[in-house]
């Protein structure tokens, strides 16, 4: 017995040993992650403590005060789902409300494609979940494709298909010389793509760089991709912010349309609502017929199942109440345009100043651009100037958020870089 206690408190020391080996390296080769560029930014901007420092780098609108703000839309549709008693889960897909509201909006309030019940649609994690799910969908679907992504393009982009193990192939799309569009590369570039590509393209107010087809440029786009067989995925962030109108901002949708095309849709309402932090969104894909949009429907709830399970409740309230409600419509309409002027005018305001102060370069690329964005093209060097000197954070690719400028600090910006840039 005493032999038998020896050997097996030895085995149990032995396992200890090897189980706390094992323990303590499952861990140890993890290295930190890199800082996402406009997080850290923002970080930078909370530690600095001038008085004069502004940032440029937030992708979320302010006032002119400089003010998150929750519009009166938004805020009457909360007292009115107040105290709801529903505080169930969702389906798969969702608000079904919120569904057909989003529909409406972007396919057209009598579109007789929802008639037909041709588009397979359900609520997801705002445009970043919607996102998610169609390159997780592709991937399921059509693992032998690849996606295709403007350069340059919102960071995520990136992130969102490589973790979905989608291969990544890129476009040509700004043009650094001119800021504006690169249209022959970019028609080049698509008449080139393998037949059958998947091409990611923003449906307004292009991020990061605020630059946008004309109306004719996207109807020989949707030409050249329909000519050669490609899927276009819109990721439609802003409508309504960029110009104030949700119709004209989903001008290149319906020309699409219009042509044939079946698409694929992300749809997010962080921006023109100013619901952030609520993550409502909506991902649709447009099918042959009802058939086909119930099958890609049911996959697409299929793959949320594991992800998220179904979405979050309050935010599709809001929204659907709002979209829902003829008069809380007509007020987000009038809220989405007051925002889309004040960044509208933010551009004209920067641009005249700069004029003003005599600067040598050319700057009406501020005012052609549309959207949250401008891409200043300044360098990274001048950017880190701006920071270092004058305490204007925004990220080094020279990416301006029109709505952290205000009448109060404008001034300022276009002075300091009037002063970084005055030697180039």
């Amino acid at each position: 017995m005493a032999i038998h206690n020896l050997l097996n408190g030895q085995f149990l020391n032995r396992s200890s040993v090897i189980g706390a080996r094992f323990m303590s390296s499952w861990f140890r080769n993890i290295q930190p992650a890199p800082k996402d560029p406009i997080l850290g930014v923002t970080e930078a901007f909370l530690a600095d403590q001038s008085p004069n420092k502004v940032n440029v780098g937030v992708g979320a609108y302010r006032d002119d005060n400089g003010k998150p703000v929750v519009l009166e839309c938004v805020r009457e549709a909360e007292r009115r789902i107040a105290g709801n008693q529903f505080m169930e889960y969702l389906p798969m897909g969702g608000s079904i409300h919120l569904v057909e509201e989003s529909l409406k909006l972007a396919y057209g309030e009598n579109s007789e494609l929802i008639k037909d019940k041709r588009i397979a649609a359900v609520q997801a994690l705002s445009g970043t979940g919607a996102c998610r799910l169609f390159a997780a969908f592709q991937q399921r679907f059509h693992p032998n494709t690849q996606i295709y992504i403007p350069v340059p393009t919102w960071a995520n982009h990136h992130n969102i298909w490589r973790d979905s193990g989608v291969p990544i192939k890129t476009f040509r799309y700004y043009h650094p010389e001119s800021k504006g569009l690169d249209f022959s590369g970019l028609m080049d570039d698509i008449m080139n793509a393998p037949d059958g590509s998947f091409f990611l393209l923003h449906a307004c107010a292009h991020n990061p760089t605020g630059v946008d087809p004309s109306e004719e440029q996207w109807r020989e786009i949707s030409s050249q991709i329909k000519a050669k067989g490609h899927f276009p995925l819109f990721d439609m962030a802003y409508q309504g912010f960029a110009s104030g109108s949700p119709e004209r901002d989903a001008k290149a949708i319906r020309i699409f349309l219009d042509d044939g095309h079946l698409i694929g849709l992300a749809q997010s309402y962080a921006k023109n609502m100013g619901l952030y932090g609520q993550r409502v969104g909506c991902l649709s894909v447009l099918c042959e017929d009802a058939k086909q949009a119930v099958a890609v429907k049911s996959q697409l709830q299929l793959i949320a199942r594991p992800m998220y399970s179904n979405p979050p409740l309050h935010g599709a309230l809001v929204v659907s109440t709002v979209l829902g409600d003829p008069e809380l419509k007509k007020l987000w309409l009038q809220e989405v345009q007051v925002m889309a002027d004040r960044i509208i005018g933010m551009r004209t305001t920067l641009r005249e100043n700069l004029e003003n102060l005599g600067s040598s370069l050319p700057w009406q690329h501020i005012t052609n651009q549309i959207g949250m964005f401008c891409y200043s093209g300044m360098t990274p060097e001048q950017v880190d100037r701006l920071t270092s000197e004058f305490h204007i954070y925004m990220t080094r690719n020279g990416r301006i958020s029109m709505a952290g400028l205000n009448t109060g600090n404008v001034g300022y910006v276009a002075n300091a870089i009037y002063e970084v840039t005055k030697s180039t």
